[in-house]
């Protein structure tokens, strides 16, 4: 299957996201660098006042269903859109042909996502939320999200790396992009289909994994060139709709969790 230039960027089905393509550059880090598994803390106890908040959250959320959020969350879900959940808050939106470097980039640094997120998933194995909660979710039933363990959130994971090198690619940006990043962790317990607490142990994971991958000369270098690459494509980009972006920051505004 011909996969779009975004779509070929997210992880593999067990982190409950879509597959690389054959030809994309290796990873940034080997695993004698960084393995999540030693980053990412257990999830909450069955039992525990954390695992009964999270049961709390995701019965509460359900009353988001056919709302504005809602919708926002099931865009959301589709990764190889990922980039266009970051237009307003980075000021533009990238595309393959005015950002082929960000393109190989983020390429790249899937596959470290990749290995950040099956990791902690295999070793905890966490059930989804919906498995033993009832209320909808804003995503089909599938075989393939249901066999994906819930902690950390793959997406959450995905999302925070693409926020903190985007913040990175546009400083003056930065708080905009985090505050995206947030969100797009959120819609995963907006969908139902991760806990509260596996979207926060996707962001420290993103948060360990950035924070590795700073000692790759390789990633280094990569993110120079798509700083100036972006730099150029911005300032010719055109300008995005104020009504879309002022209602997504309404949306975002407030922090869910």
């Amino acid at each position: 299957m011909r996969l779009s230039w975004l779509a070929a960027t997210a992880v593999l089905a067990l982190t409950g996201c879509a597959t690389l393509s054959g030809d994309a550059p290796q990873r940034y880090l080997s695993k004698a660098v960084f393995d999540a598994r030693d980053h990412v803390p257990p999830p909450p106890a069955k039992g525990s006042p954390e695992a009964e908040k999270d049961r709390r959250i995701f019965m509460a959320t359900r009353a988001l269903k056919d709302t504005p959020r809602w919708s926002l969350a099931q865009a959301d879900n589709v990764e190889e859109h990922i980039l266009d959940s970051y237009a307003c808050a980075l000021g533009y939106t990238p595309t393959r042909q005015t950002n082929p470097k960000l393109a190989t980039m983020l390429l790249r640094m899937s596959r470290d996502v990749r290995s950040a997120v099956s990791g902690p998933k295999l070793k905890y194995h966490r059930p989804r939320p919906y498995f033993s909660e009832p209320g909808p979710i804003c995503i089909k039933r599938s075989l393939g999200l249901a066999v994906s363990p819930d902690y950390p959130s793959g997406h959450a994971t995905w999302g925070w790396s693409v926020g903190l090198l985007l913040a990175e690619v546009a400083p003056d940006r930065a708080d905009a992009i985090l505050t995206r990043a947030r969100g797009y962790g959120e819609s995963r317990v907006i969908c139902g289909v991760h806990n509260a607490s596996s979207v926060e142990a996707g962001k420290h994971n993103a948060e360990s994994l950035f924070a590795a991958l700073w000692s790759s000369e390789a990633f280094k270098a990569d993110l120079a060139a798509v700083r100036a690459e972006s730099d150029e494509a911005r300032a010719r980009a055109p300008t995005l709709d104020p009504a879309r972006c002022t209602a997504e920051a309404n949306l975002i505004g407030a922090p869910l969790l």
